[in-house]
């Protein structure tokens, strides 16, 4: 089997949503960036916690696991919202940009048709704050035919805790007999569709 890849989404998991108040975690530290596309005098107000840098760090060192952006962020994610976590350069999924005015306009995630072509037969970990039900049912599905698929689902809110990472690294442990190590983070195994 080949090493699992982790596909790591950014609103809602390292970027929490504000709650009802406008409060975010008080765990989290205010950024301006420029995503590509806008211009310094127009920059985006992100909230990132410093030690999610080093936690996930720590994931990709000590589980086999081969880390890949899957977020509407693309490029940025790996130019603007990694390197404010210390994050190493990861490849990304390269998501469409839809035109939809829902995350789930056929009842499941938009992104899970380009991240399931994209995966193809490869067994994989993805963190998203917006699954449905019938995202995990796909999960449910494609580790019944031979392609382990865990969804880890955090509060949009609160954004990645500890308790997810642990169930990761469960998680790529147990999976890890058929593995000889884990994959460095900057090499992509498959180039996006």
């Amino acid at each position: 089997m080949n090493v699992p890849y982790l596909l790591l989404d950014i609103d809602g998991v390292l970027i929490p949503f504000p709650q009802g108040d406008g409060s975010i975690p008080a765990t989290h530290v205010r950024h301006e960036v420029v995503p590509d596309g806008r211009t310094p005098e127009d920059p985006v107000t992100v909230w990132l916690n410093p030690v999610h840098g080093p936690m996930l760090t720590n994931i990709f060192r000590s589980v086999p696991l081969a880390p890949v952006w899957c977020t509407s962020w693309r490029r940025d994610a790996t130019t603007l919202i990694g390197p404010l976590l210390g994050l190493p350069a990861l490849t990304y999924v390269d998501l469409p940009r839809p035109k939809i005015t829902t995350s789930h306009p056929n009842g499941y995630l938009w992104k899970r048709d380009y991240v399931d072509a994209w995966l193809g037969d490869e067994p994989a970990v993805w963190i998203d704050d917006d699954f449905t039900a019938l995202d995990h049912g796909w999960a449910v599905q494609r580790t019944a035919a031979g392609f382990p698929t865990l969804l880890v689902q955090p509060d949009a809110h609160l954004g990645l805790q500890p308790e997810h990472l642990t169930q990761v690294t469960a998680w790529a442990r147990r999976l890890s007999g058929d593995i000889a190590s884990p994959m460095p983070a900057a090499s992509p195994r498959r180039e996006a569709p």
